[in-house]
């Protein structure tokens, strides 16, 4: 199972959401998910399991806690994939960028006509 596979539960998909704000402690993540989903103390260590076990997160020992963290080189397959359809959005993405651009210098094109004129006796 892969990155992919790992991601396709919606309870470890929060839990990397969750932990892309940063590092959190087992605790928290488990809390958050009981609360969200329903489930077990042990569901979540499962799923935080999982999650270690496919290299999406890495986790450290702090005295008895545990504190998970995001494997940036865990969501590397993930990341490749999506790279076939950033071009898709790109494009006209880039597109708009330029056309609000030239908005925006017509604006203040417009904009220093306007003065200008208002500037002139009538």
């Amino acid at each position: 199972m892969g990155a992919f596979e790992a991601l396709a539960d919606p309870v470890r998909r929060r839990m990397v959401e969750l932990l892309a704000q940063g590092e959190q402690p087992a605790g928290a993540l488990g809390r958050a998910v009981q609360q969200e989903f329903g489930i077990s103390q042990p569901g979540a260590s499962q799923h935080l399991r999982v999650l270690r076990d496919h290299g999406v997160v890495h986790v450290r020992a702090e005295g008895a806690r545990r504190i998970y963290a995001l494997n940036a080189g865990g969501l590397t397959e993930l990341d490749r994939w999506l790279d076939q359809f950033r071009r898709t959005w790109d494009q006209p993405l880039d597109a708009l960028e330029t056309e609000l651009a030239r908005g925006q210098r017509e604006r203040r094109r417009g904009g220093r006509q306007t003065r200008i004129s208002r500037a002139r006796p009538a």
